[in-house]
């Protein structure tokens, strides 16, 4: 192993020299146990994209297509979100409105995700939006809007996790008041199933982090299969309504008070780059096949709610906080029944959390190693070894029996059980404050996508050469990129505004602040780390230099 270890940083090192660069953490920093047996460092392409990336490989490549496919599609969860969102299409549209909402969704998506797959095709690294912004932007503006995507995905993420994990712990607490009349729903009882499912989330990424693969497997047929359990009965059972009130009658309804926070949307991710097997032929396949498999899914749920959806009063009155729930006991006439069918919801949900922290934490563990975040020399080790662990980070570690060689961000991932934990406290507080922090989740991540596409564009007019790649647009990548653009800025502007009309301080979405709050934060890092001569240097892969077999 030593022999192996010491081959890898001359081969890193000699890199560095070739390009007349300074040597990345991980070529100089690496220790022995971090650095990851032969069998999992992937094909030869993956090795040389680690070369021309300046990395050594201490993530283990144990994603093939089909387990990175199912990490992608429940990632997105896009049929159970429909369901859990059911109060807002309602409310802003009624069924004709969500037809027509999720078929402009599923067009936007299309040129998103092949703009996703060439870039991630082009440079597979869990660094994701801000490494690709940092490749593709002028070089005027490189450090900042890198530095800039980075702070934005790793918001994005980790107010994901959190947001995902609210919509489970209160459809916990819909079921609960649908069994139990005399339930009094409290907002410690939410913050509790918060915290239980960042940390079911968090645990099953440590202590299941070498079979998470074969995990993977289960988690996608109980996500396509889970689905075919719901719409089923219901369809069977339901009176429908005709096809013109189903597809066409689009309505609003100011009767329903936003109780499940705002709308959740979710798109797809690149962190697990560095952890899949011959990434860039594999990732681009399961970005877009899981897209794929989501837009059908989703349209079996928009035509099951559909038809199905008779009554949208009784719906918006449920005293769950949750149409859905109301539609299955509706229809089943069974609260067992309901029960179980709304089970499969929350367990995908609780699957999606999972694919969550496993996301977030590859961001932090990738930012810090460009330095990015304050303690990254903490923040981006790999594989903690307990006993020279401190504080509570060793009984933790001692817990999950982390070993040397497991190749995980451990500290990466407590950070994403802090974040959890902290977030979920605000809504002992203020529901509206947790609201506040929620809603910024979704405009995070929709800005670091325009930011990296935008590069790309940029790019791409400037007559610059692209790092080759196995999946590529070819001639009509720029209108791709263009397309994709049209419809994400839109979507990003839309994230700014009210879910109701007639705004107070409750329904008021404080979106618009919270961004504005990290704009300032970032702006001020980027002028303290100017004034010190400290600004990270992202790295960069000239396109000359790429030459994939």
């Amino acid at each position: 192993m030593a022999e192996k270890f010491e081959a890898k940083m001359e081969s890193a090192l000699h890199h560095h020299e070739k390009l007349g660069t300074e040597p990345e953490w991980n070529a100089v920093e690496v220790t022995e146990d971090e650095v990851v047996a032969d069998k999992y460092q992937g094909t030869g392409a993956d090795r040389h994209d680690m070369r021309m990336l300046g990395r050594v490989q201490v993530l283990r490549r144990n994603f093939s297509f089909v387990p990175i496919l199912g990490f992608a599609t429940v990632l997105i969860c896009t049929w159970e979100l429909l369901f859990a969102n059911l109060l807002f299409a309602l409310t802003d549209g009624g069924t004709g409105g969500l037809f027509w909402g999720f078929t402009v969704t599923v067009i936007a998506c299309v040129f998103i995700y092949l703009s996703m797959a060439e870039m991630a095709s082009m440079t597979p690294t869990a660094g994701g939006q801000y490494h690709w912004v940092s490749e593709f932007s002028p070089r005027w503006c490189q450090k900042y809007l890198s530095y800039l995507s980075g702070w934005l995905l790793a918001i994005g993420w980790q107010g994901s996790v959190v947001s995902l994990s609210f919509v489970a712990g209160t459809i916990v607490q819909g079921l609960i008041t649908l069994n139990n009349p005399n339930y009094e729903p409290q907002q410690w009882h939410g913050t509790l199933l918060v915290i239980a499912a960042v940390a079911i989330a968090v645990a099953v990424n440590i202590s299941l982090s070498k079979a998470l693969p074969v995990a993977e497997y289960l988690i996608l047929a109980l996500h396509v299969l889970g689905l075919f359990a719901i719409i089923v009965p219901l369809l069977v059972m339901a009176p429908k309504n005709d096809a013109r009130t189903a597809l066409l009658q689009i309505t609003n309804s100011e009767a329903a008070e936003a109780k499940t926070g705002r709308r959740q949307e979710r798109l797809t991710s690149n962190q697990l780059a560095e952890e899949v097997k011959d990434a860039s032929e594999t990732l681009p396949k399961a970005i877009l096949w899981g897209a794929g498999l989501n837009a059908v899914l989703g349209y079996l749920t928009v035509f099951t709610l559909c038809f199905t959806v008779t009554d949208v009063s009784r719906l918006l009155g449920s005293k769950t906080g949750f149409p859905f729930l109301q539609l299955f006991v509706d229809i089943t006439k069974s609260n067992a029944g309901t029960a179980v069918m709304a089970a499969i919801v929350i367990i995908t949900l609780i699957a999606a959390v999972v694919s969550e922290v496993a996301t977030a934490s590859r961001q932090v563990w990738a930012f810090s190693r460009d330095d990015g975040f304050p303690c990254s020399r903490f923040l981006r080790k790999v594989s903690s070894n307990p006993p020279n662990s401190i504080g509570c980070w060793a009984i933790l570690s001692e817990v999950y029996q982390v070993k040397p060689g497991w190749n995980i961000p451990l500290n990466a991932l407590w950070v994403s059980l802090g974040f959890g934990v902290i977030i979920a406290l605000i809504n002992l507080g203020s529901s509206v404050a947790l609201n506040a922090v929620v809603s910024l989740t979704i405009s995070a991540l929709l800005s670091s996508y325009i930011l990296s596409i935008g590069c790309l564009i940029s790019k791409r007019f400037r007559g610059e050469a692209l790092p080759a790649s196995k999946f590529s647009l070819g001639k009509y990548g720029l209108a791709i990129n263009l397309i994709a653009e049209v419809f994400l800025i839109p979507f990003f502007i839309f994230c700014f505004f009210p879910i109701t009309n007639g705004v107070d301080p409750e329904t008021m979405n404080w979106n618009v602040a919270a961004a504005m709050d990290v704009k300032d934060l970032v702006r001020k890092k980027l002028q303290d780390l100017r004034a010190a001569c400290e600004i990270p240097q992202m790295p960069l892969v000239e396109a000359a230099a790429v030459d994939r077999a």
